[in-house]
Parts: C-alpha cells; structure tokens; sequence
C-alpha cells in the first residue's frame, strides 16, 4: 500500500468519525425545552429511592426500566455537551467527506442538520427539476 493510499484511508476514517459524532450529538437532542444534566439525576435519584421502597413487582420493574432510561439519557447529554466542538470538526470534514460518498445537501438536511451548518461547511442546496 503506497504512503498516498495509506493517507487517504486515514483522511477517511477522521472524516467519517467527525461526521458520526455531530449526526450521534444531534439526533439526541429532543425538541423543546432543554432538558439539564441536573434534572435528569435528580429524576434518576427520586427513581432510585422509589425502587428500594417499592413491594410491588410490576411496579418495580417500571421503575427499572425507567432508571434504565434517565441513565441513557445523562449518558448522551454528556455526548451532546461539546455540541460546538463537535459542530466545528462536522464543518471541517463534511464538505470532503459529501463528495467522495456522493452525500446530497438534501440528505444531511434530512437528517437534521441545520441549514447555516450546512452553508458553514460550504455544502449548496442543488435544485433539480
């Protein structure tokens, strides 16, 4: 494998990671208002605490499943917090990374990118007719 090749795959895989941590970063985020590190572990505490004093089976299993879920949720606002960062590498990457994929404006917006990401990255809306 020629030095070139060997650069070109390596080009890729930081292409590919930085557009999988901003597309990872927004699909988490939820519409409406932001919901904080904070709240979400004192939900999880206030769960915690109602599963030790739970006696009913059903109920207890609810209440896991609900843990299970707050502690998802902590763990990907901790992934979306460097959002700017995450932007900035996006912005970086994905106008080279949309012509070697053939990837479309369309598609990125499609998949929740926002249009100024898209403008910033120098990725053009086509109209086909």
């Amino acid at each position: 494998m020629s030095k070139e090749h060997k650069e070109a795959l390596a080009r890729g895989r930081v292409e590919a990671r930085a557009v999988k941590s901003y597309l990872k970063a927004i699909e988490a985020r939820k519409p409406g208002r932001p919901v904080t590190k904070e709240s979400l572990q004192q939900r999880l505490d206030q769960v915690i605490g109602k599963i030790e004093d739970s006696d009913n089976p059903l109920t207890t299993v609810d209440l896991v499943q609900r843990r299970l879920d707050l502690e998802k949720s902590i763990k990907e606002i901790d992934y979306s917090d460097d959002l700017e960062a995450l932007e900035s590498a996006f912005v970086d990457h994905v106008e080279s990374y949309s012509e070697r994929k053939a990837i479309s404006y369309t598609a990125w917006r499609q998949m929740g990118v926002p249009a100024r990401v898209l403008k910033m990255a120098g990725i053009r809306e086509t109209r086909r007719r």
